[in-house]
């Protein structure tokens, strides 16, 4: 009997997007800060397969660590693997000159590689695209920088978005306040503030210490960022990571503080024009003169709209400041 001739037809299944692969690694882009550090402990403890690539190829246990340049394109995309899930937490030195050659050049490599290698991105971002803003920042406020590394990070963000919206891959925008919790060294909060009352000196704050000026917990982000991973509905987003409300003044975040550590709430304040004159001879302290903005009006950080779709509730301040000073008396010890 002579069988008719069929076609052969081959098929190309692909995952939906709600779906991660069991074994898929989760690769941390810039794992060596302090949200790269707790982001990997928070996989590991879940069981993840996790992939850490940094310049100086830090380790966790449980991890696979991986030293590689952002802005080298071949390394960047050796380093994620077909479907993974990859979080982009690289942080850049604070210089508006730096970012300006390096940003987009780093997101140019990372959009490639995971469009290459089909792979989810979470861009880990902050909010300097968003300027002055009255009243709260949601996810919905205008894009106004005020200042030039604002304007990279509004760039950036957006070439995100766009290579999303155009199909080329999957990815989303994890956006955080200032941040702070325990061992933060890259923490302005901590820096400034929390640091010095833990040796018994000053707390600093800029400006106005009377505003109320939101901060998102670390650990909220190591446990957030695994949620939007997982999800089905956040691709091409904006997404606010879960952060108490409302917020505190900086002279309550300091007595607060204080008090946790069993220290006196000592403040000084740097006025802008202290900051203006340390600048000429300090370019950190230079860079930080832009972001003034941030201390003379409410800084206000609204994350609902991610409590609402997972159900989050974010560590209130006294928890968080009561965990970063036991950090704090652990790196004493």
């Amino acid at each position: 009997m002579v069988r008719p001739w069929v076609p052969r037809v081959t098929f190309r299944f692909r995952l939906a997007e709600a779906d991660v692969a069991p074994n898929a690694t989760h690769v941390l882009l810039g794992a060596g800060g302090c949200v790269g550090t707790a982001l990997a402990a928070a996989l590991v403890a879940r069981g993840d397969r996790v992939r850490l690539v940094s310049r100086s190829g830090c380790a966790t246990t449980g991890a696979e660590s991986c030293a590689a340049d952002l802005l080298d394109p071949a390394a960047v995309a050796k380093s994620i693997d077909e479907g993974s899930v990859v979080y982009l937490l690289a942080g850049l030195r604070y210089d508006r000159r730096v970012w300006a050659d390096q940003w987009p050049r780093i997101m140019r490599n990372v959009v490639d590689a995971c469009s290459a290698r089909d792979a989810r991105l979470i861009f880990f971002d902050n909010v300097y695209m968003y300027g002055p803003v009255e009243g709260p920042m949601t996810e919905d406020s205008a894009v106004k920088p005020s200042s030039r590394k604002g304007r990279v990070r509004a760039r950036i963000a957006d070439d995100v978005l766009t290579a999303a919206r155009a199909g080329r891959l999957r990815a989303c925008i994890a956006r955080s306040a200032d941040f702070y919790g325990p061992h933060c060294a890259t923490s302005v909060l901590n820096v400034l503030a929390l640091a010095p009352l833990a040796k018994r000196g000053r707390a600093k704050w800029q400006a106005n210490p009377d505003l109320p000026h939101s901060f998102t917990y670390v650990p909220d982000c190591a446990r957030a960022l695994p949620l939007l991973a997982d999800a089905e509905d956040v691709w091409t987003q904006v997404w606010h990571m879960p952060t108490a409300a409302p917020p505190l003044t900086g002279r309550e975040l300091v007595a607060l503080a204080a008090r946790h550590m069993g220290v006196q709430p000592r403040l000084m304040v740097l006025r802008p024009w202290m900051l203006r004159a340390a600048g000429l001879f300090d370019r950190t302290i230079a860079e930080l003169v832009e972001m003034l903005y941030q201390y003379t009006r409410p800084y206000v950080f609204d994350s609902s709209k991610f409590e609402r779709r997972f159900g989050f509730r974010p560590t209130p301040y006294s928890d968080g400041l009561a965990q970063t000073a036991s950090g704090f008396r652990q790196e004493r010890g």
